[in-house]
């Protein structure tokens, strides 16, 4: 399964949600490939640091940052794998958009904040024109998962519109799973780990990780109405 993680707002978490999912896939077992698509290196950055911890096991991780390497090496890469997982700079480029035509499911990040909200306009477009490029080529739709990211706690004002406004695009199925703001995750990826590896685990930050594991990889389809709902086996 080939799964990107983008957005064209930056700021979103994407890297962190990006390498928690490959974390969470490899220590499950899974051959995951970490792909950084990102010119800044931060996905590559932290699978470098769990290598020099000595961290078992090594997250093999490769930057493919420039459109025309991805295109080519992208099919051949995620065929030795079970999961590819790709970390998508915060910006409309090539890379982006050729992972938009070639990957399974999108995961689009988005902090509920105005400002991020004023932005899905931006990505939902994109979404519209990758959906087109697929039918064109005979290729089956993106499924695209929304995930509320970097959450502040509770039920507050900033999630509620957030959840509300998600829910006028079409483009985009809500993830079950929210994923709040949590020292736990930000200390994590500063070494290269997956939440559930440090001791002492934070059960809330590891339990929100788990869930959208279970969205992104566990689950069933069913329609309803313009939007696909995705359902945890």
């Amino acid at each position: 399964m080939i799964v990107i993680v983008g957005n064209t707002k930056g700021g979103t978490g994407k890297t962190t949600l990006a390498v928690q999912l490959a974390l969470a896939r490899q220590i499950a077992g899974q051959a995951v490939l970490l792909i950084d698509a990102d010119r800044q290196g931060s996905a590559q950055n932290a699978a470098t640091m769990r290598s020099e911890a000595g961290r078992m096991p090594p997250l093999a991780c490769v930057q493919l940052a420039d459109g025309r390497q991805l295109r080519a090496q992208l099919g051949p890469l995620a065929g030795k794998h079970d999961d590819t997982i790709i970390d998508a700079g915060g910006r409309d480029n090539e890379a982006l958009r050729i992972a938009l035509l070639r990957s399974d499911l999108l995961v689009v990040p988005v902090q509920p904040r105005a400002v991020d909200v004023w932005a899905l306009s931006d990505i939902a477009g994109l979404i519209d024109r990758a959906q087109e490029a697929r039918e064109d080529e005979g290729r089956p739709l993106l499924r695209v998962l929304a995930v509320l990211n970097l959450a502040d706690p509770g039920d507050n004002r900033d999630t509620v519109e957030t959840l509300e406004a998600l829910a006028g695009f079409p483009q985009f199925t809500l993830a079950e799973a929210i994923v709040r703001r949590r020292k736990a995750v930000a200390n994590a990826m500063a070494h290269g780990l997956a939440v559930s590896e440090p001791v002492p685990r934070d059960p809330k930050a590891a339990e929100e990780i788990e869930q959208l594991v279970s969205n992104v990889f566990n689950v069933t389809e069913s329609v309803h109405g313009n939007h696909t709902a995705i359902e945890a086996e």
